[in-house]
């Protein structure tokens, strides 16, 4: 089924009745001036473990939107709504078959989305824009293999897991970690006083992961944005609240950058897993239950790619102006 969003209209419409609006008092409005008509948009919506999507075919003619347009895109009342914008580009690199950028809700260009990546493979494919069970595709910075299995989930190389606080990067001036199983937590200052210990692992992009006792009553909410905009963190960070559960299990909420708290971040189990067990608390082998779904994490360490595996499901296609 395909759904026509309308024009931005009053905040007081339904969602519902936004998206299935006809263009109906567009009598009443002036024609806007040619150099800045409204950008006629297709997309498929998109979700992996309930972290939610915007994906655009970039393949055969370049997508150029602005900040704002952007933001409206993502935004849950006035446009699609999506944890992350996705653009599927084609791609001229030997041995890659498309590149792709994420954005976020809030307009900003980000490094990396394991969760994004997997719904990638669903999407060409659908599309068909290939047929290949396993792709190569580019980042901003980074490269990523991707396989689709025969029951439709997806497993990505998301690559080796770096340490150096300058890959997040982290200013430690001043700070002195506490090594647990021979990993660092590092002291956060919070402005009440109160300090949190976190994990840093950059999986591309930045993470800080806590350990708590149970994520259902961890200060996800209130914690979370104190930690992405420490000033520690120059270009912020996502917050990761991880619980043992044993040594093969673990639970997971992530406060993302800009999105604030998601149903599920793949990137963040691969950094929370990855934490764990240089913490010396988990296995090679971790199923991780977020609130979305659930995602399994491997890596054998020793300078390894780490795997994740996982739904990707598309909701619905449709157009909207912008």
């Amino acid at each position: 089924m395909t759904y026509r969003a309308a024009p931005r209209r009053s905040a007081d419409a339904p969602a519902a009745l936004t998206a299935l609006a006809t263009h109906g008092d567009a009598r009443r409005t002036p024609a806007a001036p040619v150099d800045n008509r409204a950008m006629q948009l297709s997309f498929t919506k998109m979700q992996g473990a309930g972290n939610d999507f915007v994906v655009i075919d970039a393949t055969r003619a370049p997508f150029d939107a602005s900040v704002e347009q952007l933001r409206r895109l993502g935004d849950r009342r006035f446009g699609v709504g999506a944890d992350q914008i996705l653009v599927v580009e084609a791609s001229d690199a030997p041995g890659v078959d498309f590149r792709y950028r994420i954005f976020n809700n809030s307009g900003d260009e980000v490094e990396h989305c394991g969760n994004g990546a997997r719904c990638l493979v669903r999407f060409v494919h659908e599309q068909g824009l290939s047929h290949k069970t396993s792709l190569r595709v580019q980042t901003v910075n980074n490269e990523l293999e991707l396989r689709l299995a025969d029951d439709g989930r997806v497993t990505v190389d998301m690559n080796r897991p770096r340490f150096e606080l300058d890959a997040l990067p982290f200013d430690a001036a001043g700070l002195r970690a506490r090594v647990v199983g021979g990993f660092e937590l590092w002291p956060l200052a919070l402005p009440d006083g109160s300090e949190v210990a976190v994990a840093l692992v950059s999986m591309g992009n930045p993470h800080a992961v806590q350990l708590v006792a149970d994520v259902d009553t961890a200060p996800v909410a209130s914690i979370g944005p104190l930690v992405e905009t420490h000033p520690r963190f120059p270009r912020r960070v996502n917050a990761g609240f991880l619980q043992i559960v044993d040594r093969a299990h673990a639970r997971l909420r992530v406060h993302e950058r800009d999105a604030g708290e998601t149903l599920a971040c793949g990137t963040g189990a691969c950094a929370a897993v990855v934490a764990g067990i240089r913490l010396g608390l988990l296995d090679h082998q971790v199923e991780v239950a977020t609130r979305g779904g659930d995602l399994r994490i491997g890596w054998d360490g020793a300078g390894g790619s780490v795997f994740m595996t996982g739904p990707a499901e598309t909701v619905f296609h449709g157009s909207i102006e912008l």
